[in-house]
């Protein structure tokens, strides 16, 4: 049983704040990984953090887990939190996350969904991601297209 789930057993559905770490991690032709959750919307890799680990130890581990690819060198984003990145979910139980988000453009592996948290994984053009992307995420994508056009 995981950190969270101890938690939930101390407080119930009671707010918590959440380490969720996040990476777009983009390929040689600038296009970003999706992920597919199981309730059909499409988001970024990440995972919430546990005990003991390193916000960069995470990401990794949660990436290896759901996607087996092992992430390269990191790049900083961002820090995000406030009361749009509240989730309730359907059981009741409530959060507010703490996104410290990442680029990754160095990755190693064949990219293999587990299945059970993301049942897809696909590279998009920045300017076409699908309909049913977080809409965080969406806003932050414009945002990485911004300074990926002007990089260029």
């Amino acid at each position: 049983m995981g950190y969270v789930e101890e938690l939930r057993k101390l407080v119930g559905s009671y707010p918590l704040i959440l380490v969720r770490p996040s990476v777009a991690i983009m390929n040689k032709h600038g296009q970003i990984l999706l992920v597919k959750y199981r309730d059909d919307s499409w988001g970024i890799p990440g995972g919430l953090m546990d005990l003991g680990e390193s916000v960069e130890e995470c990401l990794r581990r949660e990436v290896m887990e759901e996607l087996n690819l092992e992430l390269g060198m990191l790049q900083l984003f961002g820090v995000f939190s406030g009361k749009e990145l509240y989730a309730k979910l359907r059981n009741g139980h409530e959060y507010y996350n703490v996104v410290v988000g990442y680029i990754c453009t160095e990755f190693a592996g064949e990219i293999t969904p587990d299945g059970d948290e993301v049942v897809e994984a696909e590279f998009y053009n920045l300017n076409e991601i699908p309909e049913s992307t977080q809409p965080f995420i969406k806003e932050k994508l414009k945002q990485l297209e911004q300074k990926h056009q002007t990089a260029k």
